[in-house]
């Protein structure tokens, strides 16, 4: 396994009186896919938000490329390289695709320019001057992680990327996360559709009412019918 870009130390969250995240703690590695899931309420999404910055810790740490993440507001964590993809995909609506996309690009002309959004992600270009609320719901995902993409990050965050979608589309949701993943993005997956997860993820976390509750591999997820049970449901 590679050295962990992404490092959350005993992570403890409150949401109001609230006490939420119970010591999480999480590594994901450089180049991997890490799936967090759990059973709604066990602290998936303010685990994401936490990282983030956009609910504060009262403990812990969360570290990236080795430096402390704490004392940053959102948008200098957003500048350090982690780009959040939210449930709700947060789309302009009165902003056409393009103009979505040029308001988070980010770079010097390398990586991930607008030409290259466009060139990988077809239906998008072929929806270029449509509005926000013109896109269907696949589309508005689509539009979601390109726009993290623009902003040329060395991590994203991605909030139960599938939710909400038809079948067709969640499989080309799934083929965009394989194909960043191929090209070695580093991600950590929020994901209630346990065959999604396991399919893209090279680790998978469990949390179980604000404290991780298994971790190891996608395949040893597979193979643990009573944690799946006990913590998924399923």
């Amino acid at each position: 396994m590679s050295e962990a870009l992404l490092n959350v130390e005993d992570l403890h969250t409150y949401l109001g009186e609230s006490y939420i995240i119970q010591g999480v703690s999480i590594a994901v590695p450089a180049g991997n896919v890490v799936a967090l899931l759990g059973r709604n309420g066990a602290g998936k999404t303010t685990t994401l938000r936490s990282i983030m910055g956009l609910v504060r810790p009262r403990r812990g740490r969360v570290v990236l490329a080795g430096r402390d993440m704490a004392a940053l507001a959102t948008f200098e964590i957003a500048r350090a390289g982690i780009a959040f993809v939210q449930e709700t995909r947060a789309i302009f609506p009165s902003l056409s695709v393009e103009e979505n996309l040029a308001i988070a690009a980010r770079g010097n002309g390398d990586g991930w320019t607008l030409e290259r959004i466009f060139a990988d992600f077809p239906g998008l270009a072929a929806r270029r001057h449509n509005g926000g609320t013109q896109l269907s719901g696949g589309e508005q995902q689509m539009l979601a992680i390109a726009r993290a993409l623009v902003a040329n990050p060395r991590l994203m965050l991605l909030d139960e990327p599938s939710e909400g979608l038809a079948p067709r589309i969640v499989r080309q949701i799934a083929d965009i996360i394989l194909r960043l993943k191929q090209a070695g993005m580093t991600m950590l997956l929020v994901e209630q559709n346990l065959a999604l997860a396991t399919e893209l993820a090279d680790h998978v976390v469990i949390l179980g009412k604000g404290r991780v509750r298994w971790s190891g591999t996608a395949q040893a997820l597979r193979d643990a019918e009573e944690v799946r049970r006990t913590w998924l449901g399923v």
